[in-house]
């Protein structure tokens, strides 16, 4: 008889192509990972990997297992899903990561929600870039990411993507900004003037910068920051403005530290949205997160 924990192993390592790699998404020493194939390989009397330098490839045998494999652990979770009442869970954990803004902003209150419904049980919360997001998505880190803006560079067939709530960008002033009593200003005025922003690299960054270049508009780079606690104090003390959503500075504009302005002629957008790994079944904890967040976006299928 497979042991359903050694088939979880394998899949690890099939889907990663390493063992190194599966045992640090595991929370296991390579050892032990290595010690479970040859264990099951044993079991079968057949090889289930190549091993090379850069890594290890299923066999011809490793194939069909994986197929196997695929669709028991798919029912495996499926009977899970339909027995578990997660209420009576005496612990149980779901690994989540978000880009900053939504990270800081957003899911704290979503999280704390969701525990005071279900008190025993905990998320772990991870910060990346978007790029991050996906990459611990596809190597099963995390159970699901939360991100604002574009998968421009994203074609991986693995990844569901949901959009959640379209976000209206507004221009962030503080008190020192010519704009501070402004209702509203035109994306023109931007040209030129001091921005403080996130670090070239961010999905955030390459997403403003090739909406402002489209426009013509050149703005004067004062400022980059990998913290959104960084951007907002840099605007709070000088005459540099910052593009961020409202729900980022909602405690500042009620202190009337800074004031947020739409843009008059060309207002600008972006999309939160949720991502999982499809070939990953949910586990009960995270399907209860999900039905907790589908109180505030109905829309969302599970």
């Amino acid at each position: 008889m497979i042991d359903p924990y050694k088939l979880r192993i394998f899949m690890r390592v099939a889907d990663v192509g390493s063992f190194s790699q599966a045992a640090n998404t595991l929370y296991m020493s390579q050892a032990g990972v290595s010690q479970h194939i040859q264990e099951l390989e044993a079991s079968l009397g057949t090889r289930l990997f190549e091993r090379g330098r850069r890594g290890v490839t299923l066999t011809d045998a490793g194939r069909t297992l994986h197929e196997y494999s695929t669709q028991i652990l798919h029912l495996l979770a499926e009977a899970e899903l339909a027995v578990t009442n997660v209420a009576n869970l005496p612990e149980g954990q779901m690994n989540v990561g978000a880009t900053p803004g939504m990270s800081a902003y957003l899911l704290p209150d979503w999280i704390y929600r969701f525990r005071q419904q279900y008190p025993a049980l905990s998320v772990s919360l991870h910060t990346a870039t978007t790029g991050g997001i996906v990459h611990d998505l596809t190597h099963r880190k995390i159970d699901m990411g939360f991100i604002e803006g574009e998968l421009d560079d994203c074609d991986d067939s693995r990844l569901e993507v949901v959009p959640l709530q379209e976000v209206e960008q507004l221009v962030i002033v503080g008190q020192k900004s010519p704009w501070w009593k402004h209702p509203a200003i035109p994306l023109a005025a931007l040209n030129e003037h001091a921005l403080v922003t996130r670090q070239p690299h961010s999905q955030t960054r390459i997403w403003l910068d090739q909406t402002l270049h489209q426009h013509g508009l050149n703005p004067r780079i004062a400022g980059e920051f990998d913290n959104m606690e960084s951007i907002k104090r840099m605007v709070i003390s000088s005459a540099c403005y910052s593009v961020l959503p409202a729900y980022t500075v909602q405690s500042e504009i009620e202190l009337g530290l800074l004031r947020a302005l739409p843009i008059s002629d060309y207002p600008l957008r972006r999309t939160l949205k949720l991502l999982w790994n499809r070939t990953v079944p949910f586990s009960p904890v995270v399907r209860a997160f999900l039905l907790q967040l589908k109180r505030d976006f109905p829309e969302l299928a599970v």
